[in-house]
Formats: C-alpha cells, sequence, structure tokens
C-alpha cells in the first residue's frame, strides 16, 4: 500500500508540474500554474521525507 501512494503522488507531481507549466507557457492562467507547480514540489517533498 506505501509503494502504491508513492507512485501515485508521483505521477500526480509531474502531472501537475506538466500542467502548470502549460499554463504559464501558453499565458493562460499563470497564476494557477504557479499554484500547481508549487503544489508538485510539495509532493515531491512528501515522497522524498517519507522515502527517508
Amino acid at each position: 500500500m506505501h509503494a502504491a501512494l508513492l507512485s501515485i503522488l508521483m505521477i500526480a507531481a509531474f502531472l501537475l508540474g506538466a500542467g502548470g507549466m502549460w499554463l504559464i507557457a501558453r499565458r493562460r492562467d499563470p497564476k494557477k500554474g504557479l499554484l500547481m507547480l508549487f503544489a508538485a514540489a510539495v509532493f515531491l517533498g512528501n515522497v522524498l521525507i517519507w522515502t527517508v
């Protein structure tokens, strides 16, 4: 169960990062894009903490 949760978090972090960069690059909604990048960084931080 632990490995599945970490995998889901990594997939979510990747998708949030890609979506955030897409929003910023297309100048659709840069504020939401930055928030998505921040959420991806938080997810990555959580995965790093849980694996140590």
